[in-house]
């Protein structure tokens, strides 16, 4: 059987985070929501800005990161006896645009997977805007790092 939380070097800038399921967040059949996922998927995504781009910062640049699409694909429902994990990860980032990939999983059962597609919008032109060159640059340099691990 594959291990699904072992940790994938090609997942660039890779974030964890725990996720708490609430009484409010169970429907009439004892599972979490739908609805739940997506904010989840907000507050990962938020967790990995502030560690790599914080969003003070991002803001300091006129532009900030808006959400085009979100996907989730559900696999297992979650009910309020799991200890859900969420993972965020970079699959792409271009001159604005960005992809995220997310997965929800408790043990070994991923519970869905996910993609979010955006762009970095400037707030006054109302346009896409350049992906400041710090975080680009701090992109690309765990693009290599990972690159160098997958070939180890």
């Amino acid at each position: 059987m594959k291990n699904e939380n072992f940790v994938d070097p090609r997942k660039i800038m890779l974030v964890n985070k725990e996720l708490k399921v609430y009484a409010y967040d169970i429907d009439v059949m004892g599972i979490v929501s739908n609805i739940v996922y997506v904010r989840w998927f907000e507050d990962l995504r938020t967790k990995m800005l502030d560690i790599y781009f914080p969003l003070k910062e991002m803001l300091s640049y006129g532009a900030a990161p808006i959400l085009a699409k979100t996907e989730i694909e559900y696999k297992f429902p979650i009910t309020i006896d799991d200890d859900p994990v969420g993972e965020v990860w970079v699959e792409k980032m271009g001159r604005s645009k960005w992809e995220l990939g997310l997965r929800i999983f408790s043990g070994e059962r991923t519970h869905c997977l996910g993609k979010q597609v955006g762009y970095y919008y400037n707030m006054q032109d109302k346009r896409p805007a350049p992906m400041p060159r710090k975080f680009y640059d701090l992109y690309l340099a765990e693009v290599e790092k990972s690159q160098l691990l997958v070939s180890e």
